[in-house]
């Protein structure tokens, strides 16, 4: 499976913060917001990804991530010129799905929850084996009239989806991540402009919908999910890391951390990484996680 992060916009509602720098660069807590997105792809077990922002941003993105391969990863990069809607990313990114199937993740989403990346994996799983041509996530909200709201049958089954409803037939709001059989490509070249003007990721999860090969994956108790395109979304988001970090020792999307336990990294190369960020925390973190993984 490819992965895709769309990490474009003008970051409107973070302004002036946003005004000279990408809200996906912004620091939630200890490092950049695009770790936490890029970290869900590599818990999934996803290596192939493309980063899609704005063609004033992407040379700080390049800065910050490279090609991947210290990492194990191979990353690429494309320009979104103006925020077309999320379902241009499939147009946008056709050539790097090619004809794989392809996970989104949206580049200001937070996702955090004990066997997270054992969930994910199931869900490519069934999306590779044809079993269903959509996955989507589900997270309860106090209120959903402000989300795009999903409802599922007992088996996951999707049985609805409606944006930002009056009357909400569940409070199961979408997240920013999204898994597609290869047929995504196709449905959003065949998208038409919204109202808005954008290609609506709602109107690809429709067309998959109609076909009755839709799925809802609820992530309910013992997960977090966070948005950060407020001022206080993004200080909220910043605390939870932060409380969590510090009480358990542990760090949150650290991407070094992720690479060596999925295997794509060994130790030694993690240590290394950690050891040119030696005068932070987090880099003094990589070293000591490489070097108990290693003994």
């Amino acid at each position: 499976m490819k992965g895709i992060i769309l990490a474009g916009g003008s970051g409107t509602r973070l302004h002036p913060i946003t005004r000279a720098v990408s809200k996906q660069l912004m620091p939630v807590y200890d490092k950049p917001m695009i770790y936490y997105p890029l970290s869900v792809l590599m818990l999934a077990g996803i290596r192939d990804v493309l980063v899609i922002s704005t063609p004033q941003d992407l040379p700080a993105f390049r800065r910050l991530l490279d090609d991947g391969a210290e990492i194990g990863m191979r990353i690429s990069y494309a320009e979104q010129a103006a925020p077309n809607g999320l379902a241009e990313a499939f147009v946008i990114g056709a050539e790097h799905v090619g004809s794989d199937p392809a996970a989104l993740v949206l580049g200001d989403n937070i996702f955090h929850g004990q066997g997270f990346s054992g969930l994910l994996q199931r869900a490519i799983a069934d999306v590779t084996a044809g079993e269903t041509g959509c996955i989507l996530f589900g997270y309860p909200v106090r209120d959903p009239q402000r989300y795009g709201v999903a409802e599922a049958d007992a088996d996951g089954r999707l049985l609805s989806i409606e944006e930002k409803p009056e009357h909400p037939r569940s409070n199961r709001a979408v997240t920013g991540l999204y898994f597609y059989d290869n047929d995504v490509v196709e449905i959003a070249a065949g998208l038409s402009p919204s109202a808005r003007g954008e290609l609506e990721i709602t109107d690809v999860n429709r067309a998959y919908l109609e076909r009755g090969s839709a799925r809802l994956v609820d992530l309910g108790r013992g997960f977090a999910w966070l948005d950060t395109g407020t001022h206080e979304s993004l200080l909220e988001a910043g605390e939870y890391v932060r409380v969590l970090e510090n009480r358990q020792g542990v760090r949150i999307a650290c991407i070094e951390e992720i690479a060596m336990r999925m295997g794509f990294i060994d130790p030694a190369a993690c240590y290394a990484l950690g050891e040119r960020q030696a005068k932070s925390g987090y880099g003094e973190y990589v070293m000591d996680v490489a070097k108990s993984f290693a003994g």
